[in-house]
């Protein structure tokens, strides 16, 4: 038994930690150069403060996702997130494709975590 919670915590971890990387890898890399993010915003929100604002976010939910306190919520809103980007830029789907890749690591999480609540 002492093994599976091992496995189980382990497993946590990891997942936490690549969504984690991912969130904060596109919030630096958005407020180091917005130029090269800012058309991933919806059109009627696109706007520099809303991609600075959005960054903030990413580093919040990444530090909640560390943090391993109420895990379950802290995936299901990274995996809203990932859905939202998603369909948000599905016209652009050569690009998000791996984000349903990291939805799913969202939803995995969730799974995992949730008898844990």
């Amino acid at each position: 038994m002492a093994r599976e919670y091992n496995k189980e915590t382990l497993v946590s971890f990891l997942l936490r930690l690549g969504l984690t990387v991912v969130l904060f890898y596109a919030a630096i890399a958005s407020l180091l150069l917005p130029q090269n993010w800012i058309g991933f915003l919806p059109s009627f929100i696109r706007t520099p403060f809303m991609l600075t604002l959005f960054s903030i976010y990413e580093i919040i939910l990444g530090l909640w996702l560390l943090s391993n306190k109420k895990t379950f919520y802290a995936s299901v809103v990274a995996a809203l997130t990932m859905f939202s980007i998603v369909v948000i830029n599905i016209t652009m789907l050569d690009l998000v494709f791996r984000d349903i890749a990291i939805f799913f690591m969202a939803v995995a999480l969730a799974v995992l975590s949730h008898k844990k609540r």
